[in-house]
């Protein structure tokens, strides 16, 4: 069964479900199959929940291509772990206490065993590409890797600073969501034997699909509820990282900037509620909304030159699907 998905997405999932339980059994076989001192590890994250929506990618874009193989399968698994392995590392970086409503592996095992854990989750990801046997996709993972690890670094060094915004910005949300989305749907496409054209007009969609994706996720920081999302609204500018809504708010407030106060002193609650206030008040969120439709339409334009078949439909139905996700 395919757990924690809601039935919109079910339907999207229809022309891979099968295939996705597969992933799924092999993802969940792995605390079995870990030593003893990892079990509880692995069963804490992979029990977390989520709508495992990057191997989902991978094996739809496979559904586009002319060979049906275990591979895309394979290649699922090992982009769902790397998924995971970054989530670890991102909660120990910023001492995220919660994940979606359960306790991190830095809150419940502390730093250290995080960090560890998360090494191991990265390696294990790595060895389900190797079994793929195509050197490409095994570079392409690997440079997928560099850029995760890239995109953490620039959010950390330029936490607080208001310099280069956008720009930062949309180079950050490339490296740490964007380029798994890339790699997951590109990888699927090589593996599936799909054209070259097909292959770059995948990894183009996902492009588009992972920046809107992560736009979604920084109006939810800004917009959700803490009970819903699982952890405190306002974090990420708490933490002094700069998304779009935040952006936009500094370019329409220029002189009165509720950002740049709360940099000033982050400890103030009430700067917090002013800047969250500003931006519910005000057309910033309809603004955003813009953007990433920009960005699922010049997704949807990638898929023309896909087969028409049922994974193509599904691929046009999950841009709707981003663009009314926290409407």
């Amino acid at each position: 069964m395919l757990k924690g998905i809601d039935e919109r997405t079910y339907l999207i999932y229809a022309p891979i479900r099968e295939k996705l339980v597969l992933v799924e059994e092999r993802l969940q076989g792995l605390g079995p199959a870990s030593p003893d001192h990892l079990r509880a590890l692995v069963g804490h994250v992979l029990s977390s929940g989520g709508k495992r929506v990057r191997p989902a990618i991978t094996l739809l874009a496979a559904g586009c291509g002319p060979n049906d193989n275990e591979n895309p399968i394979i290649m699922a698994c090992a982009v769902e772990l790397l998924h995971l392995a970054t989530l670890i590392h991102d909660d120990t970086v910023d001492n995220s206490d919660v994940r979606r409503g359960r306790p991190t592996v830095s809150n419940q095992w502390g730093k250290h065993v995080a960090v560890l854990f998360g090494d191991y989750l990265f390696a294990t990801s790595a060895t389900y590409v190797c079994d793929t046997g195509n050197v490409r996709v095994i570079r392409r993972f690997s440079e997928t890797i560099m850029e995760l690890a890239s995109g953490e670094l620039v959010e950390y060094f330029n936490t607080f600073k208001t310099d280069r915004a956008l720009e930062l910005y949309r180079d950050r949300i490339y490296h740490k969501t964007a380029s798994l989305f890339c790699t997951a749907g590109e990888t699927g496409a090589i593996l599936s034997g799909a054209p070259e054209p097909q292959v770059q007009a995948m990894r183009e969609y996902c492009y588009n699909v992972g920046m809107a994706f992560q736009m979604v996720d920084d109006l939810l920081d800004i917009q959700g509820d803490a009970s819903e999302m699982g952890k405190p609204v306002g974090k990420d500018l708490m933490q002094g990282v700069l998304t779009l809504p935040t952006i936009l708010l500094m370019e329409k407030y220029p002189e009165e900037n509720p950002v740049q106060a709360l940099f000033a002193d982050p400890s103030h609650d009430g700067k917090l509620d002013r800047v969250l206030e500003m931006i519910n008040n005000s057309t910033i969120v309809e603004e955003c909304y813009e953007v990433i439709g920009d960005y699922c339409g010049k997704a949807a334009e990638c898929l023309e030159i896909v087969p028409d078949n049922p994974s193509r439909s599904s691929l046009l139905s999950l841009l709707e699907y981003i663009r009314e996700r926290s409407r």
